[in-house]
């Protein structure tokens, strides 16, 4: 059956995002209004009784006196990828983009390949032979994922560049780390805890530490963590605007589609964090804490808060998103791949971000440009 792709208005793009059990919070209507310095447009798939199958949200960031694009799918489009059929989905996608002046493509499709068990990580990391997750025995492999890269490769996609030296991709993380929500309850989830993060949540449950949920205003607050946080962790932190333009934006679409957490003690906030929710699906976005009175564990505390809303919330996945695939005891990030895996879940695979080049000769110079940067 073929599909036709035709500009689709916010509501048409989110009516159809609602009527599944969820999608990447980068493929809702309001994720372009996060993005100022980009063009975004909504895009819908249409078959033979005029119904929206699919949908995308487009991103298009213009090259400088020359009026091409980058066009930018992260973490989408929402279609079938398992389609054995997917030209029918990507070929009018090229077409329009190609209309629309776009020098090259990128896109991620949304699609688990490989996943790793808490255990089989933990045992990865104490294996002074493991170096990189990758190169560990999954747990769990799809072979749809796999027919998928076969398929884009044949239809002239590449595979956008590897993980860097940290283990993180440039564009969206490749690895992640997932909690498991459904047919659960709180006590299971936590059950499933080790015992340092279960420890640590009592821990700051005697010590009094809240967790409330904060708005708008508490912004500042969580901004002047998150630069702390970026010092001692070595990132570059984004403006505080950007912040601001994401609450706006996405509790505008819904105002759950983004919550502000802080963790206090004693009147002084010690930890905060960001949540984004779209179905059944919950992310863990942005956190940030003081190195002041760690004794109290407060980011157990509130990520402890964050995953039981989640799950009163009807989410089947707690996402803690980007982890490192480094299991090198020197990297620092390691610390924060520990941390994720204490709470039992899983560490998952995307198969990656990919690239379609209209423009051969423009699509090697900016990558080029994005690999000097």
């Amino acid at each position: 059956m073929d599909l036709r792709l035709r500009t689709i208005s916010r509501d048409e793009h989110m009516a159809f995002i609602d009527g599944l059990p969820s999608a990447s919070h980068m493929q809702v209507p309001s994720w372009g209004g996060v993005k100022p310095d980009w063009r975004a447009e909504s895009l819908g798939w249409i078959d033979e009784e005029n119904r929206i199958t699919g949908a995308a949200l487009v991103l298009y960031r213009p090259l400088p006196k020359l009026g091409r694009h980058l066009a930018y799918l992260p973490e989408g489009p929402v279609i079938d990828w398992y389609d054995d059929d997917l030209g029918r989905w990507l070929n009018p996608l090229l077409g329009h983009l190609k209309e629309q002046g776009a020098f090259t493509v990128k896109m991620g499709p949304p699609v688990v390949a490989r996943r790793w068990d808490a255990a089989t990580v933990k045992d990865a990391i104490a294996d002074p032979r493991a170096h990189r997750l990758g190169e560990v025995e999954p747990t769990t492999r799809d072979p749809r994922a796999f027919a998928l890269m076969d398929r884009l490769r044949s239809l002239g996609w590449q595979q956008s560049g590897g993980a860097g030296a940290d283990g993180f991709a440039a564009g969206q993380p490749r690895y992640v780390f997932q909690l498991s929500l459904a047919g659960r309850s709180p006590d299971d989830i936590q059950r499933g805890f080790n015992q340092l993060w279960r420890r640590n949540v009592r821990k700051a449950e005697k010590a009094g530490v809240k967790v409330v949920q904060g708005d708008y205003a508490d912004l500042d607050t969580f901004y002047a963590l998150y630069t702390e946080t970026a010092a001692r962790d070595r990132f570059v932190p984004r403006p505080p605007e950007y912040f601001r333009r994401m609450w706006k934006a996405l509790t505008a679409e819904d105002p759950d589609r983004m919550r502000l957490y802080l963790a206090e003690h004693d009147g002084e906030v010690l930890a905060a964090a960001t949540m984004l929710t779209v179905g059944e699906h919950v992310w863990y976005s942005y956190g940030a804490s003081t190195s002041r009175k760690r004794e109290v564990q407060p980011n157990n505390a509130i990520q402890w808060q964050m995953i039981r809303d989640a799950h009163a919330m009807g989410a089947r996945v707690y996402d803690f998103r980007g982890t490192t695939d480094t299991l090198d005891e020197s990297n620092h990030l390691l610390g924060l791949l520990r941390f994720k895996v204490g709470t039992g879940g899983e560490a998952a695979e995307y198969v990656g971000e990919w690239d379609y080049p209209i423009s051969k000769v423009l699509h090697k110079a900016f990558s080029l440009y994005l690999a000097r940067r």
